[in-house]
Parts: structure tokens; C-alpha cells; sequence
């Protein structure tokens, strides 16, 4: 059964783009990671790396390869999460390399972003990047790709829910 405290932060959760110039600690961001680090992985590989950006010239370049998502470089903290291709590969070959650990690097993120909302923080889940400068502003190998970027920090808004799908257009029995 899940717990209502449960049921609302998941139904709290929105992306949020404008933060307060407040702080986050480093406590905090560590606590939201090992959440992230709780989260299943196919063969439990873990095939997830964590890069914390606090650096305003980092943020800026970030967000210009962002597509100029200003609030990339606004928010007080981001954490880049990336899949760890070569460690996937090594247990399950093309397919870990080429699936397993981007659906691992999304379960750490989900799980990071509900963290963020049960300790009262602002959080947005960024997929729209240029992968390969984003790669090398954070001097990431080869084989380690960067999936999303997570931006954190207090809220200065507070967003209404988007219009959801219902149960009946993405349910299907048996068959399509």
C-alpha cells in the first residue's frame, strides 16, 4: 500500500525553473544522490555516474549547450547525470550499452527528483542538450555519456499540474 505522504510528493512534483538565490548544502545534494544510487539498475550495475556543478562559468556553458535554458544556469546546483556505457556493456553487451543504462540513469533520476520535492526543494530534469559539448566541458571519457541534467534549488514558483493522458489513451490489454 502506498503511503499518502508518498502519493503527494509524487503528485507535487513539477518541474520548476526559477529558484531563490538560497542556497543548497552540500548535505543536501548528497542526500538527494544516494536516493538517486537506491534506485534498481538492470543486473544491478549501478551504470550511473554523478557530476555536481556549482561553478557559474560551468552553469553558463552548460546552459548555452543547453539550448540557452537559462534557469541551467540560474539554478544554485545541477547535477549531471550520465550513463556509464562501458559497465553496462560489460554485463549484457550491446544492449546494456545501447538500453540498460539510459532506463538506470532515468530510475537514479526519478528517484533524485522525488528526494528534491520531499525535502522541500525545486527541481527540473533537462534531456535537451548537445550531448558531445556537454561532454567536454565536463571532461567526461568516452564512455561516459551524459543523460540529463537536474537542476536544483528553492523554489520561486509553484506550477500547476500539466494536463495528463488519461488511463484509457495509454492502457492497452493483452494487445494494442
Amino acid at each position: 500500500m502506498i503511503s499518502l505522504e508518498f502519493q503527494e510528493v509524487i503528485k507535487s512534483r513539477r518541474t520548476i525553473r526559477k529558484f531563490t538565490d538560497e542556497d543548497v548544502s552540500e548535505e543536501d545534494i548528497r542526500k538527494i544522490i544516494e536516493t538517486g544510487m537506491l534506485a534498481p539498475s538492470a543486473g544491478n550495475t549501478q551504470s550511473w555516474e554523478f557530476i555536481i556543478v556549482r561553478d557559474k562559468t560551468t552553469k553558463h556553458s552548460l546552459s548555452q549547450e543547453a539550448l540557452g535554458q537559462i534557469h541551467v544556469f540560474e539554478a544554485p546546483v545541477l547535477i549531471v547525470v550520465a550513463a556509464n556505457t562501458k559497465l553496462a556493456e560489460k554485463r549484457y553487451g550491446s544492449r546494456g550499452r545501447d538500453v540498460y543504462c539510459f532506463l538506470s540513469t532515468g530510475a537514479a533520476t526519478q528517484n533524485m527528483l522525488l528526494m528534491a520535492v520531499s525535502m522541500g526543494l525545486g527541481a527540473s530534469w533537462v534531456g535537451a542538450f548537445k550531448e558531445r559539448p556537454v561532454q567536454e566541458i565536463l571532461n567526461l571519457p568516452e564512455d561516459i555519456r551524459p543523460i540529463g541534467i537536474i537542476t536544483i534549488g528553492h523554489p520561486a514558483e509553484t506550477p500547476e499540474m500539466p494536463k495528463r493522458r488519461s488511463y484509457k489513451e495509454v492502457v492497452h490489454n493483452e494487445k494494442w
